[in-house]
């Protein structure tokens, strides 16, 4: 993707991957209709045939822009270790690892909690269809944002949203399916734009080298799958009732069950705000101590 765009590379970033989110948009509005008609084996391989008839017609034209030749050349892994030093980037995976503890939680749990406020299965269903069509939105906009502004100040701003829309529009809002589809689509929109915001950062550091931007963004989304597998253990143990639920809202929802989930959801965001905040100070230092050497 790196050697077609240049000045317009987050947003084809996030055009990619909003890909992702269109699927998560469409299957679960068909599948639970597929499952009651056809039972599970069949269903799953429904969308199997279904992909592979929709991607083969497109793998002719995914083809780099340079010639074969240097194509092959690059394969290698890049030789150059300046990005290592970059504070800016190692800022940037530890933010990324505590968003991915936190982002995963409320994607998985989002149609327990609906059945817990006993909304019917069609409901339950266009909760997660909602955000993930608004990760649709929120990929190719943060994508577009990101060449236009300043990463540290989007993606700080980001996430202490999301934080802030975590605890009151699911903490304390989400009394009824309204309430619910509005935490969706503002989730969708805040924390689903967030890998289309990585560009802004790797841009600078691998220049034009795709190769390398390659390997940056095979390192982000690394420290972000640690937090999609631990988030399900760790948000099960915090499913349990708590002692004293919060006296308001869906805090109370199955007896204050998801308190202390929506909480740790609220506060990975936080801390991921919180790190970029910081890594935005020291690279304001840098770039002042360099200015001062000129």
């Amino acid at each position: 993707m790196s050697e077609w765009f240049v000045t317009r590379r987050g947003l084809a970033n996030g055009v990619i991957f909003a890909g992702t989110a269109t699927g998560g948009l469409i299957l679960p509005l068909i599948l639970p209709e597929l499952i009651s008609r056809y039972e599970s084996a069949k269903t799953l391989r429904i969308p199997s045939v279904v992909l592979l008839a929709l991607l083969l017609p497109v793998l002719p034209f995914v083809k780099p822009r340079i010639p074969n030749s240097r194509n092959r050349q690059q394969m290698s892994p890049p030789r150059a270790r300046e990005w290592i030093k970059s504070t800016s980037f190692w800022v940037l995976l530890a933010a990324n690892t505590f968003q991915g503890f936190g982002y995963f939680v409320p994607i998985v749990w989002l149609p327990t909690f609906a059945h817990a406020m006993n909304l019917s299965a069609t409901n339950l269903s266009l909760t997660v269809a909602l955000l993930n069509g608004a990760s649709v939105l929120g990929r190719v906009s943060m994508g577009y944002l990101s060449d236009k502004f300043n990463p540290w100040f989007l993606e700080m701003s980001t996430l202490f949203a999301t934080s802030l829309a975590t605890s009151v529009l699911w903490g304390v809002l989400s009394q009824n399916l309204a309430g619910l589809l509005a935490f969706g689509i503002t989730y969708g929109i805040l924390a689903g734009g967030w890998s289309s915001l990585w560009t802004g950062f790797v841009s600078p550091i691998a220049k034009d080298d795709p190769n390398l931007a390659t390997y940056l963004f095979g390192y982000l989304l690394l420290s972000r799958g640690i937090g999609n597998i631990l988030c399900s253990p760790i948000s099960s143990v915090l499913a349990t009732a708590p002692d004293t639920a919060v006296g308001m809202a869906s805090f109370q929802v199955a007896d204050g069950r998801y308190e202390n989930m929506i909480l740790y959801v609220g506060s990975c965001f936080v801390g991921a705000a919180g790190v970029m905040l910081l890594g935005w100070g020291l690279d304001m230092d840098v770039i002042r101590s360099r200015r001062k050497r000129v």
